[in-house]
């Protein structure tokens, strides 16, 4: 609401994190399908997702949404890029959670609340 009535200038921030929209393609249905998301890690020309889907102990639409269709677009701060998405293997995890949590407390305690590994996704621009 906030990034349509001020033209994409305000609303990219989701609590004290940076937020991107994420344009995924439906697994089922072929759509466009977009969700905004926060960003916990990024630099320039790479975001890092957190699939949490608060703890649930299933997989959020839209990572299942990329796991089938990997291209993705991601729009931040206004500008819609291309980017090529993939979960991060157990080492890039490792490397990348501290920084997560570090970021917001409340992913360490989703995945507590899971026995599902919480993927994390990777963007980048391309």
């Amino acid at each position: 609401m906030i990034l349509t009535v001020t033209g994409g200038r305000l609303g990219w921030t989701l609590g004290r994190m940076p937020a991107v929209e994420l344009h995924t393609k439906g697994r089922v249905s072929g759509l466009q399908r977009s969700t905004m998301l926060t960003a916990p890690v990024h630099s320039t020309g790479k975001w890092v997702l957190v699939a949490s889907m608060g703890g649930s102990d299933r997989d959020p639409q839209w990572y299942r949404n990329l796991k089938a269709n990997p291209d993705a677009k991601v729009t931040v701060r206004g500008r819609t890029l291309n980017v090529h998405t993939r979960t991060a293997d157990a080492t890039e995890k490792a490397e990348l959670w501290p920084q997560i949590v570090a970021t917001n407390s409340r992913y360490a305690g989703y995945q507590s609340k899971t026995t599902r590994d919480i993927p994390v996704v990777i963007c980048e621009e391309y």
